[in-house]
């Protein structure tokens, strides 16, 4: 049964780095059991929003909430609900695949009695049992993905944050990455929350968007509203992607009559003539 709490919900979060204000009045609601998709640039403050959802930042200025719980007084109460896997590497080359995962089952107070069938079942989810005791210096660079899925998922959270999950893998690592993302949320309801440069990844995977630029929401909605409010604000008959929503986002922005997508399109109709 989907709980009617928001999983996440901000309220006015700002957020500055010296003078330079990284996240700015973000107002932002995350439904609980969606795949939610927190796109940008680089330098839109998605990373920054997420440390602060996730606890690793204060929050200064607004408010950030998960499940009910306030991220800025109920700090333990927040991290016990959350499964996060950062930009960064997280994985210990020197340990074994069994054994990252049972450090971070400790990290997030799994009970000593269930920690090793908790550790078993993570690595069986995302495929791992047959490498668990392998060092992970020798897994490819999806399986350690993997891994550190498994390090999230071992303390069964509620909320899952992803931050640029599947950066640099190949496409057969991506998919696998996210079939088994997809199948534990079937399992278990789980809410998702992931940024992602891969509109393709996007676009399939994620039940809505949201594209931030300088801080602030720009747009919202499922990637089929998106692409269509852009095709009707255009209104020449063509058929954006969410590629071009994202470019007219972050270039000209939604105010400015979608001039930068229009560049783009005349710059492929120029391609396709002179061959």
């Amino acid at each position: 049964m989907r709980d009617d709490t928001p999983a996440v919900s901000c309220t006015g979060l700002s957020y500055s780095f010296g003078q330079t204000k990284a996240v700015d009045g973000l107002d932002l609601t995350v439904v609980s059991g969606e795949v939610f998709g927190l796109l940008g640039p680089n330098g839109a403050g998605k990373t920054t929003a997420i440390r602060c959802v996730t606890t690793l930042l204060p929050v200064p200025s607004g408010m950030v909430k998960v499940f009910g719980y306030d991220a800025a007084t109920e700090q333990m109460a927040v991290r016990r609900l959350l499964g996060y896997v950062p930009q960064q590497l997280s994985a210990d080359g020197g340990l074994t695949g069994r054994e990252n995962v049972s450090l971070f089952a400790r990290v997030f107070d799994v009970s000593r009695r269930e920690r090793a069938a908790r550790v078993g079942q993570a690595l069986e989810v995302v495929g791992l049992a047959d490498a668990a005791d392998r060092l992970a210096a020798t897994y490819s660079g999806g399986m350690v993905r993997r891994l550190e899925l498994a390090q999230a998922l071992v303390s069964s959270p509620r909320l899952l944050m992803l931050d640029e999950p599947t950066i640099g893998l190949d496409p057969i690592a991506r998919t696998s990455v996210w079939e088994h993302i997809l199948a534990v949320r079937a399992a278990t309801g789980m809410t998702v929350l992931v940024t992602t440069h891969y509109m393709d990844e996007a676009d399939q995977y994620c039940d809505r968007i949201a594209l931030m630029h300088h801080g602030r929401v720009r747009a919202l909605g499922t990637p089929e509203q998106l692409t269509d409010d852009l095709r009707a604000r255009l209104g020449d008959g063509s058929s954006p992607t969410l590629e071009d929503v994202f470019r007219d986002v972050a270039g000209s922005g939604l105010n400015e009559g979608g001039g930068e997508f229009r560049d783009v399109r005349r710059t492929r109709n120029t391609a396709s003539r002179v061959g």
